[in-house]
C-alpha cells in the first residue's frame, strides 16, 4: 500500500509522528512522492502506519478486512451482538455481499452499543477509561 506525505498531511497526523516521519525520510516538508506503508512501520511504527491508511487510496477491500481481523482478535471482549454484527457486516461489505445501507445501520448500532457501554462503565466507577475506549472506537472507524 503506498500514499504520499501530502495525503498523511492532508489528514493531520499528531504533530510528534509527523516529526518523526520527516526526519526518517530526511525530509522537511510533504511532498507527492510515493510512500509505502511499510516505510512508515518502520519509522513510527504501527499505530502511526494504521492511522496512515486513511491516507491510502485504492485499497478499501483490503484495508476494511484487515481492521475487521484486528477486531476479531478482540471478538472475545466483545459483550454487546451489535459489535459483532457489525464485524460480519463491515466482512460482508468489503466482499460485495452487503449493502451501503446495512453497513451504515451496522455503523449506527455499534456506535450505539459503544456508547450504552460507556454509561454501564461510568456507573461502575470507569468513567474515563470507558470514554477513552469509546473514543478509540469512533475514531478507529470513520463513519461508513
Amino acid at each position: 500500500m503506498i500514499t504520499t506525505l501530502n495525503k498523511i498531511r492532508a489528514v493531520d497526523p499528531c504533530a510528534d509522528g509527523w516529526r518523526k516521519l520527516l526526519a526518517h525520510l530526511g525530509k522537511t516538508q510533504a511532498d507527492d512522492e510515493p510512500l509505502a506503508i511499510t516505510t512508515i512501520i518502520d519509522s513510527n511504527g504501527l499505530d502511526d502506519a494504521l492511522w496512515c491508511l486513511r491516507a491510502v487510496e485504492g485499497c478499501d477491500r483490503e484495508i476494511r478486512l484487515n481492521a475487521v481481523w484486528c477486531a476479531r482478535q478482540v471478538q472475545h471482549l466483545m459483550t454487546d451482538p451489535r459489535s459483532i454484527a457489525a464485524l460480519d457486516v463491515a466482512e460482508r461489505f468489503a466482499n460485495g455481499d452487503a449493502t451501503q445501507v446495512e453497513l451504515t445501520a451496522a455503523w449506527a448500532a455499534a456506535r450505539y452499543a459503544a456508547w450504552a457501554a460507556t454509561g454501564a462503565a461510568a456507573e461502575g466507577g470507569a468513567e474515563r477509561t470507558a470514554q477513552e475506549a469509546q473514543l478509540r472506537l469512533i475514531c478507529a472507524g470513520d463513519t461508513p
